[in-house]
């Protein structure tokens, strides 16, 4: 896993007459979870999927820690290393195994890989279950751990608790928390927000297209580069 640190400057993007992104910046480190709130329609899915390297912005620049770059440059670096997960995780005809499989190139540890996949997302009992027959909380869970195969420095997470009941969301929770010690880096754009009060270390808030803190008390630790 390549160590984070990313940092977004000056994205804007806009859709005909409507810009929905005005010079947003936004940091991302290696263990650092970033809980990022905002309206619906505020552009928080259009962020991430530029951060991802899924959506052309219409400007912007990344700086991997040697200097800005366009992002256009950047492109294909950030969807190697950035991984965006929607809200509703694609899952492939197939069975859950097979999920997992398709995150991995063919090999002679792959067997072993989706195994301890398996073990990491709590899902050895659904192993063979057909993947699009799980629940909201146990396809995140799948999300989650076909994510973890692939090592990605940082995960953008778009609202992964929604709709959950209360024993799915623990569950989803303590995979998150299990990332960032591992030292992933995350953004989580999520509506309840109080949900990840223990796990994110920097809260801000996206409106009228551009970033800042929520709230003066909301934002507990401060991330320092050396």
């Amino acid at each position: 896993m390549t160590q984070a640190q990313f940092r977004f400057t000056g994205i804007g993007k806009a859709f005909g007459e409507r810009r929905v992104l005005k010079a947003a910046n936004i940091d991302l480190s290696a263990g650092c979870c970033v809980l990022l709130s905002g309206r619906n329609g505020s552009g928080k899915s259009t962020l991430l999927r530029i951060m991802a390297g899924m959506e052309k912005p219409d400007r912007g620049e990344v700086d991997f820690g040697g200097g800005p770059l366009p992002w256009r440059r950047c492109s294909h670096y950030l969807q190697q290393h950035i991984l965006y997960l929607h809200q509703q995780p694609y899952m492939f005809d197939g069975n859950v195994r097979y999920n997992l499989g398709y995150a991995l190139r063919r090999g002679r540890d792959k067997k072993t890989l989706i195994a301890a996949a398996l073990h990491w997302g709590g899902l050895e009992a659904m192993a063979n279950a057909p993947a699009r027959s799980l629940s909201g909380g146990e396809r995140q869970r799948l999300a989650l751990a076909r994510a973890w195969l692939r090592r990605p420095a940082a995960m953008l997470l778009d609202e992964p608790t929604a709709n959950m009941d209360i024993e799915a969301r623990i569950t989803t929770l303590a995979l998150l928390r299990s990332l960032k010690e591992e030292g992933y880096a995350l953004l989580i754009s999520s509506h309840d927000q109080h949900h990840f009060d223990d796990l994110f270390d920097v809260r801000l808030h996206l409106g009228d297209g551009r970033i800042g803190p929520a709230r003066p008390s909301a934002q507990r630790i401060t991330v320092v580069r050396s």
